[in-house]
């Protein structure tokens, strides 16, 4: 089952690690991201980062998608991590059905708009949001569960 989709450019660091593991009762991470999944690097940071109580999934989009469909997490409590909301475009095209997406940290040197102080959006991004929101995807920006969620709308 999946209990939270989030863009947060940083994927797995503190305060998903803890607070959103936490408060969603995460039993597994899914880290998408087609280049990260072919770096072994970044891979050893990610784990490092997982909270021992969680297990670890990075994938490309495409084999994400794949998994999620064949019902391979459905017995576990899956927490979707992604850079980008491109990421989430790609899911959702590839039949993955997400509830809501929770906004989170996003920075881009091509800064085109920004919403609140951690949302900084470049035109790909504003562009696949503009497509979820057509397809009835709600979006809420949370940088943390205690925080209180805002609609988020392009």
């Amino acid at each position: 089952m999946i209990v939270g989709a989030r863009i947060d450019f940083r994927l797995i660091h503190g305060q998903v690690a803890n607070l959103w593991a936490n408060a969603r009762q995460v039993s597994r991470f899914m880290v998408v991201d087609d280049q990260v999944a072919e770096d072994a690097t970044q891979k050893q940071v990610l784990r490092m980062a997982t909270p021992a109580t969680c297990k670890l999934s990075v994938l490309p989009v495409e084999k994400a998608a794949a998994n999620i469909n064949a019902g391979k997490y459905d017995a576990q409590r899956l927490f979707i991590v992604a850079k980008k909301p491109e990421t989430y475009l790609r899911l959702l095209k590839a039949g993955v059905k997400l509830d809501e997406i929770i906004v989170g940290n996003m920075t881009t040197m091509d800064s085109v708009k920004k919403f609140g102080l951690n949302v900084n959006c470049d035109q790909g991004d504003l562009d696949a949001f503009a497509e979820i929101q057509t397809m009835g995807v709600p979006m809420v920006m949370q940088l943390t569960p205690q925080n209180t969620p805002e609609k988020f709308t392009v």
